[in-house]
């Protein structure tokens, strides 16, 4: 079994269920060691059989991604053990509530934009080093179409607003690294896929007509692969292509 990943190390965030959990097991068949951060203890330990399963190891880091604190330790701790990192994927992330923006409580806002932006940010606050002292360091940021859909859906604002915001962050960092290190930066858009936020934000929705992490995890592969070469771009799986964001319109 060909394994390109072999001697990798990637760290997958919300690796315990979901789109998360489908690519951390990807990475792991290509030969990756899988740093796994979500914050279930049992869930990560079940995943860590699996990763063993099919050959190939994992560190476990039971964390809650809004503790920022940890996520710093979390960097230390990678450059003491390993002194680099090869992969990111920025996964983890939450819908909040899906109601008017009037009627949104403060403290869920806060936490959509903690968890959906903030936490990314300050993974790569914590983690640029070690992608720059990697011979090809890779990120990739799980986004949404709700983050860039010609017509906004009422109702989804924090989520929305998160995801366009986490795109923008991954668009500057993808322009820091551009021509100052081997660092490529790209944004995945897995659209609708068969998972726990789906179906509660789509509950009359047939789970059974949307296709599954499972699905989508394979056409990660090149994009973390020491091949790759674009930078700044988003993975469309819908379209199953590579697009660049539009330039503003002109007045």
């Amino acid at each position: 079994m060909s394994r390109p990943l072999s001697g990798r190390l990637a760290l997958v965030t919300g690796a315990s269920r979901g789109i998360g959990r489908a690519i951390a097991l990807e990475l792991a068949r290509a030969g990756a060691h899988i740093i796994a951060l979500a914050r279930t203890q049992g869930a990560l330990e079940e995943l860590d059989d699996a990763i063993r399963g099919v050959g190939s190891e994992a560190t476990l880091v039971p964390c809650d991604l809004k503790d920022f604190e940890a996520l710093d330790r979390l960097g230390a701790a990678i450059y003491e053990r390993w002194g680099k990192l090869d992969i990111l994927i920025g996964n983890a992330g939450v819908l909040g509530p899906v109601t008017p923006l009037g009627h949104i409580d403060p403290p869920k806002w806060d936490e959509v934009l903690a968890v959906n932006v903030t936490a990314n940010w300050r993974l790569i606050r914590s983690l640029d080093v070690l992608l720059r002292a990697a011979d090809a360091g890779r990120a990739l940021f799980i986004s949404s179409g709700a983050a860039h859909t010609a017509t906004y859906k009422p109702y989804w604002g924090p989520y929305a607003v998160s995801k366009a915001a986490l795109e923008a962050l991954a668009r500057t960092y993808a322009a820091e690294t551009a021509t100052t290190s081997k660092v490529k930066v790209m944004i995945v858009n897995p659209g609708p896929l068969r998972t726990r936020m789906r179906a509660t934000a789509m509950p009359g929705e047939d789970p059974m007509i949307l296709k599954t992490p499972e699905d989508l995890a394979p056409k990660l592969l090149p994009l973390c692969s020491a091949d790759w070469q674009e930078t700044g771009k988003l993975y469309d799986f819908p379209k199953d292509a590579i697009l660049s964001f539009r330039a503003p319109a002109a007045d």
